[in-house]
């Protein structure tokens, strides 16, 4: 288990200023060339070391910029830490946060992260050479966040709706168990962020993310009323890594270590949360993010991501198994808009991140 001791290893990085002068990231970031360790100062054994460093570059893409999400925040912070380095992977991060299933699914990067495993499905049923490796937790990161005259869900009807990209699965599903007639509630695809239009009454309700958007108004202190997946008894999954096929296919045990090292810096980030947000809130300033994630947002964020990590149904994080994606499922053929789905298990693999656990713990070389 990762302790707040492996802050040491934060190169450019002191435990009070916590300053940043060693990585520069754009929104395409390559780390210089480093050479590999000298055999006495490998954590893993040279035949791995070079096992790993024959893949070459592993380009990872973000989801979301520089977001204290699971599968975002811990990719940044293992290479700050070292952990990747530690272990003979050579990492490039594209921090633009566009098209990363496009860019995996083609060949063009190894990694990205995904909000959901309905997004995983959705793309499933249109796209391939993608396998899910780990999901970070089992609560839907969804939540329909209202001007403080909507009561409830049913009030909606007469009202107003707001989403971005697409209605997603859980969204619908909220709607059809509260009993609401979505013919009689206007959907408007959003292109702006800002969440205060609801509480101004421009818009009755928005889809958004629970750690992001009402987070925001409740730091405001602005009323609004919120509604989860959980108060009409929908179930769903929180973030989900997913990496090329044939890479995984061809290079298994690189991407094991590649999840052994973003996994060991999530729990860096559980058990020392204020040392990890410094690092990724300058990390965003750096590269021109900083307005986009300030230091106070990412912490609002994380406060609420973090839990859902911590409260997954293995209690072991990154994780999965086809149960936890079953009632997603039936919620993406029933509401998702696809003729049809691959097999759950033909999605993911299931034990790619268990085996990186022993006894509860991620087997981390060393320890």
């Amino acid at each position: 288990m990762t302790t707040p001791l492996d802050s040491k290893k934060l190169r450019g990085f002191g435990i009070a200023g916590l300053l940043v002068t060693a990585l520069t990231l754009s929104a395409c970031t390559a780390p210089a060339e480093e050479s590999t360790p000298d055999a006495g100062d490998l954590l893993i054994s040279q035949e791995a070391c070079d096992r790993n460093a024959a893949a070459g570059t592993i380009t990872y893409i973000s989801g979301y910029g520089y977001s204290a999400s699971a599968g975002q925040l811990d990719v940044f912070l293992a290479e700050e830490l070292g952990y990747f380095k530690d272990l003979c992977l050579d990492l490039e991060i594209n921090a633009s946060g566009a098209n990363g299933q496009q860019l995996v699914s083609s060949g063009q990067a190894e990694f990205t992260a995904l909000g959901s495993a309905s997004d995983v499905m959705l793309a499933a049923a249109n796209s391939q050479n993608l396998t899910a490796v780990a999901t970070y937790g089992n609560t839907p990161p969804f939540s329909i966040f209202a001007n403080e005259k909507i009561k409830s869900l049913k009030d909606l009807e007469g009202g107003s709706l707001g989403y971005f990209i697409n209605l997603t699965p859980i969204a619908s599903a909220m709607l059809d168990a509260a009993d609401v007639d979505v013919s009689k509630v206007e959907l408007i695809k959003m292109t702006n962020y800002d969440p205060t239009v609801v509480t101004r009454g421009q818009v009755d309700a928005i889809v958004g993310y629970a750690s992001n958007q009402p987070e925001n108004l409740r730091a405001q202190g602005l009323p609004f009323s919120e509604f989860f997946p959980s108060d009409v008894g929908v179930e769903g999954t929180y973030n989900v890594m997913e990496v090329n096929s044939e890479f995984l296919a061809e290079n298994r045990e690189v991407a094991a270590d590649f999840m052994r090292a973003s996994l060991h810096a999530l729990q860096f980030c559980l058990d020392s949360a204020d040392e990890c947000l410094d690092v990724i809130a300058q990390l965003a300033e750096d590269n021109g993010q900083g307005s986009a994630f300030p230091r106070e947002q990412l912490e609002r964020t994380w406060n609420v991501e973090s839990q859902w990590v911590k409260d997954s149904n293995s209690g072991l994080p990154g994780a999965q198994t086809a149960a936890d994606w079953e009632a997603e499922y039936e919620l993406v053929k029933q509401f998702g808009n696809v003729d049809s789905l691959p097999a759950i298990t033909d999605m993911m693999d299931e034990t790619l991140v268990s085996d990186l656990y022993a006894d509860g713990e991620l087997i981390w070389p060393g320890n």
